[in-house]
């Protein structure tokens, strides 16, 4: 068992930088692929990046703004967020153990989310 817990957000103006934190429990952590997914008002939820041990990919939205990183020692996940953008305001998830399934990903852990609000 794994649980998650983000932190990190914030209200931020147009073209700032955020950096989320997600904090893992458990012994297993440093062999899991991890994740940062959103959700915005009305919209369904939407994978942001991964990283996994042999490397990591981002949508194509935050391609060049956003990186993941993960300290093992730690075990933590962050999420550097630069030239933030009102369209990013959403609620960010840290989620664990994920698997590529083609078009969509799956998690077999999920945190409980930290809102981001950019205010343009």
């Amino acid at each position: 068992q794994v649980q998650l817990v983000e932190s990190g957000g914030r209200l931020v103006q147009a073209g700032g930088s955020l950096r989320l934190s997600c904090a893992a429990s458990g012994r297993t952590f440093s062999s899991y692929a991890m994740g940062w997914f959103r959700q915005a008002p009305g919209k369904e939820r939407e994978f942001v990046a991964h990283i996994s041990w042999n490397g990591g990919s981002y949508a194509d939205s935050v391609k060049g703004r956003f990186t993941i990183s993960r300290d093992n020692a730690k075990n933590t996940v962050y999420l550097q967020m630069n030239s933030l953008k009102p369209e990013d305001t959403a609620v960010y998830y840290c989620a664990a153990d994920l698997r590529n399934l083609g078009s969509t990903w799956s998690a077999g852990f999920w945190g409980q989310g930290t809102q981001v609000t950019v205010s343009s």
